[in-house]
């Protein structure tokens, strides 16, 4: 699949991926000198670049495990979308979740982008919904005895 790419930053770096079975293309940091984040602070962090995501599919934005496992940044909002009709720079939105400064480095990858297609589909209200085993049993009933 080829994805169309727009640098709206001159200095803008295309993503990659870190293997060649990663299912993420890395998202770098197009700032012009390097970014501080708080503790406990949000910074908004421009990549420089705006996609063409195909009908039918979302760019999903998701924290690098590196980042967020060394640094404790991951974007704010855990997952961003990129949807299909959106054409303007995508922004990470990184949230620093340690109790110790950060700071994001110039060309630093700050997230990956992960392409996946999705389902329409419509809602449709009923009264009653079907019987199951689990039935409302939610966050961690299925793990009980």
């Amino acid at each position: 699949m080829i994805i169309n790419l727009k640098k709206v930053n001159e200095n803008a770096i295309i993503p990659i991926r870190g293997s060649e079975f990663a299912a993420g293309y890395d998202l770098y940091a197009c700032i012009d000198e390097d970014v501080k984040i708080k503790a406990g602070e949000t910074c908004k962090i421009p990549t420089g670049i705006a996609v063409e995501i195909p009908e039918g599919y979302a760019g999903l934005v998701y924290a690098r495990s590196g980042l967020a496992s060394k640094k404790g940044l991951a974007p704010a909002n855990k997952v961003g979308v990129v949807d299909a009709d959106y054409r303007g720079e995508i922004l990470v939105f990184i949230h620093n979740h340690s109790n110790v400064d950060a700071v994001i480095e110039k060309g630093e990858r700050v997230a990956q982008l992960v392409v996946t297609p999705f389902l329409s589909v419509e809602f449709n209200e009923v009264s009653e919904l079907s019987d199951t085993v689990r039935g409302a049993g939610g966050f961690g009933s299925t793990g009980r005895k």
